[in-house]
């Protein structure tokens, strides 16, 4: 094996890693949905984007479409699953009068997907077309996914707080963006580089803000706000 697809493949577990944990982050909002037996006010939306997202990059991934990248799809497989099961708790837990949304969201997700899946397979027949394809659409959807957190970024130089930007997730998006950004550049793939070079970005953000404004946070529990969540 030669040295940089070594320095490749390396990356590449160290980002399953980092993004598995990315993945897992949303587990205790779900522990506490179990235990109410309801949403309440969090979205399912950010839920099935990012299901959306996962099964493109697992598609993008596999030998038919973009050869030689095992560990995108590795990750992203991960990531369906574990989006299945988030998104099957929001449909339980819901409320009956947003429940029906959340089930067309589903579909909608579900035939734009496999519209994308067999077009590409019957209209693209080399590899270069169909990761041309599904690439640009990865890009999209993944530089919406690391767009999430504008949102919070905006609130932190407005509150001049940082109390609901956690630092352990701001530093793991970092990470993530910024290793995969360094995967994709050693055989050069403009369409892992781009989302993920917008991530590290913003999570480099994130962390210059964190150190600006961590001195005039407020940490009591004075208030309590409602949260959207969403990945990785």
């Amino acid at each position: 094996m030669a040295m940089g697809d070594m320095i490749r493949t390396v990356l590449g577990i160290i980002g399953n890693i980092i993004s598995l944990c990315l993945f897992l982050s949303p587990a205790a909002t779900f522990y506490n949905i179990w235990k109410w037996k309801s949403t309440r006010k969090y979205s399912g939306i950010p839920y099935i984007a990012t299901l959306l997202n996962c099964m493109l990059w697992v598609f993008y991934g596999i030998p038919i479409v973009h050869p030689n990248s095992i560990l995108v799809v590795t990750i992203n497989g991960t990531g369906v699953f574990l989006e299945v099961i988030y998104v099957t708790m929001f449909v339980i837990y819901c409320s009956k009068d947003s429940r029906p949304r959340l089930l067309k969201m589903l579909a909608v997700a579900a035939v734009f997907f496999a519209a994308v899946v067999v077009l590409t397979l019957t209209l693209a027949h080399t590899h270069d077309k169909r990761s041309l394809i599904v690439g640009l659409l990865c890009v999209v959807f993944g530089t919406c996914m690391y767009a999430a957190p504008l949102a919070a970024i905006r609130n932190v130089v407005r509150t001049k707080s940082v109390k609901y930007m956690p630092f352990s997730l701001s530093l793991a998006s970092f990470a993530n963006g910024a290793i995969w950004m360094a995967y994709a550049c050693i055989h050069f793939d403009i369409f892992i580089t781009i989302p993920n070079g917008l991530g590290a970005f913003l999570g480099a953000l994130q962390l210059i803000l964190y150190g600006i404004y961590y001195r005039t946070t407020v940490w009591g529990d004075d208030e309590e706000v409602d949260k959207v969540e969403g990945p990785a």
